[in-house]
């Protein structure tokens, strides 16, 4: 035991004085994070950085090292492909395209008349259906999208927020359309409010009762479908936006906080409604500190359940999430540059314990992914799941001295942005005094100074530019008919429903909500009746009013 101990002893003075030789020989040379969003990185790192934080094994509380104790070894993470586009009949082949091509989850994009509460015949929506997602106005557009796939078969994530809680009540009145076990279908549904007040700006009712919508389908969820997920709390679009690592983790994880503190005031139980909340993280291209972020949001969210809301259930501390490569990251200019980026960005997700991953398509700085290049994207994760060999062990970057010190920095960091916003009395009240509105704005800025003065590196855009592009790329092109199709079929739908059962069923809705009652039992009712979306919110808009944003 003694010679252990004098070995040990050794080595560090060891690793010392080799640590002092490289630092008096390397020049002085200042490395800052993409986002400016930490401190100078440090030349070398050494046990000096990592000493005194505890690292901890996979699937042990605070789960720094991931939830699960085997990690990729016991289930690979799902291969979830965002997909959506012009009608329901295109995305739906598109689904089984890529599903015989070996996904293992479908992810759907909605066009924006549906993400902005409208139908395929709004005035609004000119120009716009089917256009960046499927057009879906009502039951009988979700019925097509999902023709010939089983839901108990198959896990769906589902982006769409404002009206979130209609394409919850699609899914489940297409279970019992297909008789599927509503304790076996699973999925995920968007349904984050708060980064859209944010970040993406697709909103239709003011905050409150907004947030209140979200709650409801807690409740139902929890009641009726124990296996799905009813909120992803988005750091993604926060990211997109402009904003740093480390305020993507910051603002994420206290918008989870937000809704927890609502789920609890609404009379729900932690242990039972905390553990069907996921997160969706970013994957930019700082391969070390994303991976760094991923760790560190784990440890925030075990601790705070733990420490703040006195949660018991493990599975109420274990953070899980899904992960999408960087799409704001992508560039017209060199478009093949995008698919190194791509697995760059996607290995940092596996690497950081993912639970699922979308990898973005070479073309997406173009225009909507053709095939080919979806097929990529989707090969793109195969490659580093059957090939590379970082499936075999668990946190293989756990112990790094840098890793680990950069873990640390996120979980200081965040909670510093956690004390600010509780300052103002929650994230609702600082999304309405505007400051993370302002933090993200002014990381937007800094950046894009960066880039002006070359600080920050693009290549092909900032450096390695060329003059003549020598790949030309096809895309994909969504042309008007789309919209001619849709017109078509939401017209045979309200012509042959009952329209007095329909109109019973948004004035159940309207008086539900002025009761201030759960909507969800109303909302399938009247969906089943093939209820429009745009009646649907209109019906409420009526209860809850409009939202404006204001200046800040």
């Amino acid at each position: 035991m003694a010679n252990a101990v004098e070995t040990k002893t050794e080595l560090n003075r060891w690793e010392e004085e080799t640590l002092q030789k490289v630092l008096d020989k390397t020049p002085e040379r200042k490395e800052k994070f993409e986002g400016v969003s930490l401190e100078s990185v440090e030349r070398l790192y050494s046990n000096e950085h990592s000493e005194d934080l505890e690292i901890g094994f996979p699937g042990e509380f605070p789960y720094k090292r991931g939830i699960h104790p085997t990690g990729y070894r016991g289930k690979l993470w799902t291969m979830r492909q965002f997909a959506g586009f012009s009608s329901p009949e295109e995305t739906n082949r598109r689904f089984k395209y890529l599903m015989s091509q070996g996904q293992t989850g479908l992810s759907v994009a909605y066009d924006l008349p549906a993400l902005m509460g409208l139908d395929a015949d709004s005035p609004l929506s000119e120009g716009e259906v089917g256009k960046c997602g499927v057009a879906v106005s009502s039951f009988a557009d979700f019925e097509v999208l999902f023709d010939g796939i089983n839901l108990e078969d198959v896990t769906v994530s589902q982006t769409i927020n404002a009206p979130a809680w209609i394409f919850l009540a699609f899914y489940a009145a297409l279970a019992e359309k297909q008789g599927a076990d509503f304790k076996k279908i699973s999925g995920t549904l968007q349904n984050d409010i708060l980064k859209e007040y944010i970040a993406q700006k697709e909103w239709v009712y003011p905050i409150r009762p907004a947030v209140k919508l979200v709650v409801d389908t807690f409740e139902f969820a929890t009641q009726h479908l124990p296996k799905y997920n009813p909120i992803s709390v988005s750091g993604y679009h926060i990211r997109e936006a402009g904003a740093t690592a480390l305020q993507e983790l910051a603002f994420t994880l206290r918008d989870g906080v937000e809704y927890v503190q609502k789920g609890i005031e609404r009379g729900l139980n932690i242990d039972e409604f905390v553990p069907r909340i996921s997160f969706f993280f970013n994957a930019h291209n700082d391969f070390f500190e994303e991976i760094a972020k991923y760790r560190a949001a784990r440890v925030v969210w075990a601790k705070t359940m733990k420490e703040r809301f006195g949660a018991k259930n493990p599975r109420s501390m274990q953070m899980r999430f899904h992960t999408q490569t960087a799409g704001v990251s992508l560039t017209v200019q060199q478009p093949l540059n995008n698919i190194a980026r791509v697995a760059i960005q996607a290995l940092a997700g596996v690497l950081g314990g993912t639970q699922s991953l979308h990898t973005d398509s070479y073309d997406e700085a173009l225009a909507l992914p053709t095939d080919q290049a979806a097929l990529i994207a989707l090969r793109t994760q195969q490659i580093i799941a059957e090939e590379t060999g970082v499936v075999n062990t668990v946190d293989p970057l756990g112990g790094s001295y840098f890793v680990e010190s950069l873990t640390q920095k996120m979980v200081d960091g965040c909670l510093d942005y956690f004390d600010k916003i509780d300052g103002f009395g929650g994230m609702i009240e600082a999304i309405e005094a505007g400051f993370p509105q302002r933090e993200i704005q002014e990381s937007a800025y800094q950046y894009q100074k960066a880039l002006e003065r070359r600080e920050q590196t693009i290549v092909g855009v900032n450096k390695y530019v060329m003059d003549q592009e020598t790949h030309k790329t096809d895309i994909l092109k969504i042309d008007e008919t789309v919209r001619d199709h849709q017109l078509a079929r939401l017209e045979e739908t309200k012509t042959r429903r009952d329209q007095g059962a329909v109109t019973n069923a948004l004035n159940k809705l309207k008086n539900t909500a002025k009761a201030n009652e759960n909507i969800m039992p109303a909302t399938v009712e009247a969906v089943k009746v093939y209820a429009t979306v745009e009646e649907i919110c209109t019906a409420l808009r009526d209860v809850y009013g409009i939202y404006e944003e204001p200046a800040f």
